[in-house]
């Protein structure tokens, strides 16, 4: 006969959440796997699918991140919701003291997010070729609503932006060549946004809900939302990395721009091309510089896992993506 693993104080402070705030005792939590800096479960209550989402251990975030804090990103994702963009239903926001940490709960909503099942698996072949005008008419909603409604959201630009990488890369101390390159055409180039609005922040496949049967169901991970230039988030689905080898679809490996950008404006969007470009570039070289870090920390043996790693050595892809980028074959 096996014995029972002992219950947590995790497993007992939610089970106290779900039974006075969301109907009745905890069942069946378990960790969801993703999610590259939050950690989340599911559980069911009153026979009710729920997800909570909080920081690793419930530890709050050091405040030298860009990341909004979760009461923060659980009020934005409420008033986004509430305004009718499908994003996933906020039903609790945790206190400090029910013994969780910082985090919220939100109801479950079913769907893929794994970039290489929805661009290769069969089951979404029917539903690919909608998925570009459904993301740039999820875009238009998002970019129409009033960001001064949502306290504590940063505020992001193209030159600072720009600036801040350019700081991050050269502090690290090693020549590259290629991102000082791209820092300069960049720099020749920064948009001036003529308007101010809610940015996401990393609108692309991994923080898109999919489902076969009707395309895009939510936008996830919200905790990079901002004020700035809203070209911003039509320029990050573009870059290449974030195509996921489908290179011949430049809007995130399943659509073109054109068609992307057209739902846009259908659907009262107005697309700078050439901003949007440039936060394309932007982007190629952010998370080329990012992925130089993650290198570093793995070489080093500040952060020796996989991931950091296999991330790492994608640095050099990225650079070969500028470059093509810079050439215009891109």
């Amino acid at each position: 006969m096996t014995t029972p693993a002992p219950i947590s104080d995790f497993d007992h402070a939610l089970d106290a959440v779900c039974t006075a705030h969301l109907g009745g005792p905890l069942k069946n939590c378990a960790r969801l796997s993703g999610g590259a800096s939050q950690e989340s479960y599911s559980f069911t209550c009153a026979d009710e699918t729920f997800v909570l989402r909080r920081p690793p251990g419930g530890i709050a975030k050091t405040s030298g991140s860009n990341a909004l804090s979760m009461t923060d990103e659980a009020r934005a994702l409420q008033y986004v919701h509430a305004a009718g963009v499908r994003v996933p239903e906020v039903v609790y926001i945790c206190q400090p003291d029910d013994g969780l940490g910082p985090g919220y709960v939100m109801r479950f909503i079913a769907g893929q997010t794994i970039a290489r099942k929805i661009l290769r698996d069969e089951a979404f072949a029917p539903v690919r070729p909608q998925l570009a005008a459904q993301c740039g008419q999820m875009l238009a909603r998002l970019h129409a609503l009033d960001e001064t409604q949502i306290a504590g959201l940063p505020h992001s630009d193209a030159r600072g932006e720009l600036e801040k990488y350019t700081k991050i890369l050269r502090d690290h101390g090693h020549p590259h060549p290629v991102f000082e390159l791209a820092i300069r055409w960049l720099g020749d180039r920064v948009p001036e946004a003529t308007t101010t609005r809610l940015v996401h922040g990393d609108f692309r496949l991994g923080n898109l809900m999919v489902r076969p049967e009707d395309g895009v169901v939510a936008l996830l991970d919200w905790e990079l939302a901002h004020t700035g230039d809203p070209m911003e988030d039509l320029g990050w689905p573009c870059v290449p990395s974030w195509r996921f080898g489908q290179h011949q679809n430049p809007v995130g490996g399943f659509g073109q721009r054109e068609e992307f950008y057209a739902a846009y404006e259908a659907a009262g969007g107005s697309v700078d091309r050439d901003a949007v470009r440039f936060w394309e570039i932007l982007g190629t070289l952010k998370w080329g510089i990012m992925c130089t870090m993650m290198a570093t920390a793995f070489i080093s043996g500040t952060d020796r896992s996989v991931e950091r790693a296999s991330i790492g050595r994608r640095a050099s892809e990225t650079e070969i993506d500028l470059l093509r980028m810079l050439e215009g074959q891109d």
